[in-house]
């Protein structure tokens, strides 16, 4: 998998739930949708770069969804 794609792409998703006027409500809708919709090798390669400190530039929110296990 190619992280910077996976990052650019969860990025977009948090942009999106980004709008949502409750900060937690904007966590949980980005962690429900990499649940919903990423298959698990594209969760696990983000989890990892995270885990690595390899996932610069990732939104706020993700980085918080994936501390919350996606």
């Amino acid at each position: 998998m190619d992280t910077q794609n996976l990052i650019h792409m969860a990025n977009r998703i948090a942009d999106f739930f980004a709008a949502m006027p409750a900060h937690e409500d904007a966590v949980d809708g980005v962690a429900t949708h990499l649940r919903k919709f990423w298959e698990p090798r594209m969760r696990l390669a983000l989890k990892q770069a995270v885990a690595a400190g390899e996932a610069e530039g990732l939104h706020p929110l993700v980085r918080e969804a994936v501390g919350r296990g996606i």
